[in-house]
C-alpha cells in the first residue's frame, strides 16, 4: 500500500467512527491529557498547534491553558466533531484546519508548542511528522506527544503491530522510545523527558469501536493467546478467548525542545 492510500484508509476509516472517537472515554478523561500540558509548559500567549486532533481531547486541554490553539486532522469528519465536541465545552476560540501532518500548511517558527495525541501509528512517515513540527516550531519550543509503543524486541514489536493491524488496517506501525528518541534527536531537539503509560483494554469494546466482525474478533483472542513472550510480558493479556479478554496499550510520552531560544 502506497503513503496516499494509506492516508486515503485511514481518512476513510476516521470519518466513520469519528464520534466513537470523541467519545472513547480512554481518550478524553485520561492522565496523560494533563501531563501533556506539565510538560509542554504552556503559557496565556502561547500558540499551540495540536496535529491529528481527533476527538479534539488535547486541543480542548491546551485551551484551557492557552487562548491561541490549532487544531488540525486529515479527516474532515474528525474535524467537524471535534469542532462540534469543543464547542459544546465552550472552547470557541479554537481554529480548525485540514491537512496532512507530514505536509504542516504553517511558516517556519510559528507556534511555541506542537503535540500530537495517539495518531502517529496511522502516519507512513512519522520522522516527516517530527521534522514539520520542529520547523513549524519557535526556537525553544516544544514538541510533546503520546503514541502506543513497542518493546524493543523486534519480534515481539512487528507482531503487535499485526495485532493492532488486524483490528485497524490503517495502523501503520508503533515505534520503541529508543526509535523515538532518535527522531527528535536526528531533527535537533533535545529530549527533555519521556516516560511510559499503561490502560487496560478490553479486546471485545476496542474492537467493536472499529466494527470488527465476529471472525476478526476471533483472530484477535488467538493471536493474543499465542503472542510470543516479550509481546505477552509487553501486553500482559489476561483471558484471551473469553469475552472478558483484556491485555495493556503501552504508550510513550516525550517532550523534547528545540533549541536556540
Amino acid at each position: 500500500m502506497t503513503d496516499e492510500e494509506t492516508k486515503t484508509l485511514t481518512t476513510q476509516r476516521f470519518n466513520r467512527f469519528a464520534e466513537r472517537y470523541v467519545s472513547a472515554g480512554q481518550l478524553g478523561a485520561a492522565p496523560e491529557l494533563q501531563r501533556l500540558v506539565e510538560l509542554a509548559k504552556p503559557q496565556p500567549t502561547d500558540r499551540v498547534l495540536d496535529v491529528a486532533t481527533g476527538g479534539g481531547h488535547t486541543a480542548l486541554t491546551f485551551a484551557h491553558h492557552s487562548g491561541r490553539v490549532v487544531a488540525t486532522d486529515l479527516a474532515l469528519g474528525m474535524l467537524e466533531a471535534a469542532r462540534t465536541h469543543l464547542t459544546t465545552k465552550g472552547a470557541a476560540a479554537v481554529e480548525y484546519l485540514a491537512c496532512d501532518a507530514e505536509h504542516l500548511p504553517f511558516p517556519d517558527e510559528s507556534f511555541d508548542i506542537v503535540a500530537c495525541r495517539i495518531a502517529q501509528h496511522h502516519f507512513p512517515d512519522p520522522f516527516k511528522f517530527v521534522m514539520e513540527a520542529n520547523r513549524v516550531l519557535r526556537p525553544g519550543g516544544r514538541l510533546v506527544m503520546q503514541d502506543q509503543m513497542t518493546p524493543e524486541d523486534e519480534r515481539a514489536a512487528r507482531y503487535l503491530d499485526s495485532f493492532e493491524r488486524l483490528r485497524d488496517p490503517s495502523h501503520v506501525r508503533v515505534y520503541s522510545a529508543l526509535e523515538w528518541r532518535g527522531m527528535y534527536l536526528d531533527v535537533g531537539m533535545t529530549v527533555e523527558h519521556i516516560e511510559e503509560a499503561r490502560h487496560r483494554t478490553t479486546l471485545q469494546v476496542w474492537a467493536e469501536r472499529q466494527d470488527c466482525s465476529p471472525e476478526v474478533i476471533e483472530r484477535l483472542h488467538i493471536l493474543l493467546a499465542q503472542a510470543p513472550e516479550a509481546a505477552r510480558a509487553w501486553v500482559r493479556p489476561d483471558a484471551p478467548g473469553s469475552p472478558a479478554a483484556t491485555f495493556d496499550h503501552v504508550y510513550i510520552l516525550i517532550c523534547g525542545t528545540k533549541p536556540g531560544a
